[in-house]
């Protein structure tokens, strides 16, 4: 298998998760493509989790009531996102022990 590049787009926290995966699974082409996508997922919700945390949940909107800040729904869609193509990946093959969750290796 050649040589596989960490996007070099990714914060330092998904590139080592990336290379932790990578170092523990024989991952095919499709594989890559899913794992990228959800560590770009993971990112966009930290951002998104970034700037509710700067600016708040609520925002007000043009007639002055607050509803929910925009990347509220953003930070979970994205989680979700990620979750979901992890799953796809099927990375936690052993069953996870009592109390504990997946094992990834």
């Amino acid at each position: 298998m050649a040589r596989i590049m960490i996007p070099k787009h990714l914060s330092p926290e998904m590139a080592k998760f990336y290379r932790n995966i990578l170092k523990d699974f024989n991952l095919e082409d499709h594989h890559i493509v899913l794992l990228t996508k959800a560590c770009e997922c993971f990112d966009r919700a930290e951002l998104a989790r970034k700037q509710v945390a700067e600016e708040g949940l609520t925002t007000e909107d043009r007639y002055g009531s607050l509803k929910p800040h925009p990347c509220c729904k953003i930070e979970l869609d994205s989680k979700n996102a990620a979750r979901l193509l992890l799953r796809e990946l099927g990375l936690d093959l052993e069953p996870a022990e009592a109390g504990r969750g997946p094992r990834l290796y």
